[in-house]
């Protein structure tokens, strides 16, 4: 579903962070997106679901009937690109790994170093670890002080 939307969110401006189709009693399209500049705000998003929703209207790539959800990937922002580990070296963040590393772990919290290669390197628990990118399940961004007083920082140079 990501190559049939991903040109949508571009055409419209914005880049796509995380896209998710969620079942339950009514099906939730999630889609996480953000202005190239790494920013979102309420009317960003209000514009992102209007121009989906003519294009999922015309297109119709999800069968039955579902609700579209735009929003911001937030401070605590998903890591989902090879560029998101690069670029937000030298703050903390969460990994899990698809499947348990030689020792049996998958999940872990550390200091994330950046990239060698197509490897995530992240330093926790007094060690360095690398993983292969395609190996992360799921990675995030930990809430800290220095994540904040750096978003506050881009909010004001705006």
């Amino acid at each position: 579903m990501q190559p049939i939307i991903e040109p949508a969110v571009e055409a419209a401006g914005y880049r796509l962070v995380r896209l998710r189709l969620m079942a339950g009693k009514t099906k939730t399209l999630q889609i996480m997106a953000e202005r190239p500049d790494g920013t979102m705000n309420v009317e960003d998003c209000a514009r992102l679901s209007r121009a989906l929703s003519e294009f999922l209207e015309t297109e119709d790539p999800i069968e039955g009937e579902y609700n579209l959800e735009i929003s911001s990937p937030g401070i605590d922002r998903p890591l989902t690109r090879q560029s998101d580990f690069a670029r937000w070296s030298g703050h903390e963040a969460r990994i899990d790994l698809a499947n348990p590393d030689a020792s049996g772990r998958k999940k872990f919290k550390g200091l994330l170093l950046g990239l060698d290669g197509n490897d995530v390197l992240l330093e926790a628990d007094g060690q360095r670890f690398k993983f292969p990118f395609r190996a992360i399940a799921e990675a995030k961004l930990v809430l800290t002080d220095k994540l904040i007083q750096e978003d506050l920082k881009a909010r004001k140079a705006q």
